[in-house]
C-alpha cells in the first residue's frame, strides 16, 4: 500500500471516529451505557470515573484493528487496511484525550481559552453538561462543536418541551 492511501485511511478514520465518538455517546452513553458515563455528568472529586472505561474500549478497538493488521499475529490473513484504521483510532483517541479531558474538563491541564476554536469547543460541551440526567441534550460531539448561541436555544426547546431538565445557570 502506498503512503499516501495509508494518510488517507489515517485522516479518514480520525473523521470517521468523530461520527462514531457522536454517535456513542447519544445513544449508547446517554441511553443503556449510561451507568458508565452518569458519573461524568456529576459532580466528584475522584481522579478516576466509570467513564473512563469507555476510553478502554476505544483501545481495545484500535488493538484490534493494529492486530488485524498485522502479519506477526495474523499471518497471511492479515488486513494491512487494518494498521492504518489502528492508528486513526490511537489518533482520535489522543486528540479526544486532550480536547474533551485535558481542556474542556482541565483534568491534566489548567487553560480557559478567551476565543476561537478552542472556546467554542469548552462552550459547546459545558452547554451538553448543562442537563440533569441523560434525557435531551446537545453537543455529542468532541471535537466539531456548533454554535453556541444554537445550542443554547436547542436546550431551552428542549425544556419548554419537557424532553430535558435544564440546570438554571442556562438562564432564560
Amino acid at each position: 500500500m502506498s503512503p499516501i492511501v495509508a494518510a488517507l485511511i489515517v485522516i479518514a478514520t480520525v473523521l470517521v471516529m468523530e461520527w462514531v465518538a457522536w454517535a456513542s455517546h447519544k445513544y449508547i452513553m446517554h441511553g443503556w451505557g449510561w451507568g458508565w458515563h452518569r458519573d461524568h455528568h456529576e459532580p466528584h472529586d475522584n481522579t478516576f470515573e466509570k467513564n473512563d472505561l469507555y476510553a478502554i474500549v476505544g483501545a481495545a478497538l484500535s488493538i484490534s484493528m493494529f492486530a488485524a493488521g498485522s502479519p506477526l499475529i495474523m499471518g497471511s490473513e492479515a488486513w494491512e487496511p487494518g494498521t492504518w484504521i489502528g492508528l486513526g483510532v490511537l489518533f482520535y483517541g489522543i486528540i479526544y484525550t486532550l480536547v474533551h479531558d485535558g481542556l474542556v474538563h482541565q483534568r491534566y491541564f489548567r487553560w480557559v481559552p478567551k476565543r476561537g476554536y478552542a472556546k467554542r469547543l469548552v462552550q459547546a460541551h459545558k452547554l451538553h453538561h448543562a442537563t440533569i440526567g441523560k434525557e435531551g441534550g446537545v453537543s455529542f460531539g468532541f471535537v466539531f462543536a456548533r454554535d453556541p448561541a444554537r445550542l443554547k436555544q436547542e436546550l431551552k426547546a428542549q425544556r419548554a418541551a419537557g424532553i430535558a431538565v435544564v440546570r438554571e445557570a442556562l438562564g432564560d
